[in-house]
């Protein structure tokens, strides 16, 4: 175990400077994003200082990547994600995605319940995309009111104010996707012959 452990501290220091390389920044724009000293992050890159958590967080936030990818954790490690659900207003979510920035999915989860919620529209910044998985989804987007039904799906611009509720008592599942700012899916299909 503990080669394997030096193995991968010996690599993280190649990997960070490669990273910073492929994303084009220099040691000064990145000390700024990080607020790590230039000559700190020299050592890290050089080999010359051991990367502790204090530095390696702020550096897996800067090029938006979990952390076991930024240092590159030995293969045959469990791929599974274990997700930890929370609950936010009585909804319950679920995040299926580790990866900080770009798209993160969250399955969520409305309890049966009355309806007579008052929907309180907000916004924010992104894109957002919905699948419902089970029941009946109330959306309120900007100045329509939606109710989208099993297998329905729905995309919009998050600066659009919405909300989302049940549209009868019964529970309601959906898997709901965000993204940055202008990014959108795209689908490519082809028909094939067999």
């Amino acid at each position: 175990m503990s080669d394997e452990f030096d193995t991968v501290l010996a690599a993280v220091g190649p990997r960070l400077r490669e990273l910073r390389r492929r994303c084009g920044a220099t040691l000064t724009t990145l000390s700024e994003t990080t607020g790590i000293p230039v000559s700190t992050l020299s050592r890290l890159e050089s080999g010359h200082r051991k990367p502790g958590l204090e530095l390696l967080l702020p550096l897996a936030k800067a090029y938006q990547m979990p952390l076991d990818e930024l240092v590159g954790s030995p293969p045959g490690l469990d791929p599974r994600v274990y997700p930890q659900p929370f609950t936010r207003n009585g909804m319950t979510v679920i995040p299926l995605t580790r990866k900080p920035g770009g798209l993160q999915t969250f399955k969520q989860i409305l309890p049966a319940g009355p309806t007579d919620r008052e929907p309180d529209p907000r916004s924010h910044e992104g894109y957002h995309w919905l699948y419902v998985l089970n029941g009946r989804l109330r959306l309120v987007l900007a100045d329509q009111d939606l109710v989208l039904t099993t297998g329905e799906v729905a995309e919009f611009d998050t600066h659009l104010p919405h909300w989302f509720g049940n549209a009868d008592e019964r529970p309601v599942e959906f898997l709901s996707i965000l993204g940055p700012q202008g990014e959108r899916f795209h689908i490519r299909a082809r028909y094939r012959r067999d």
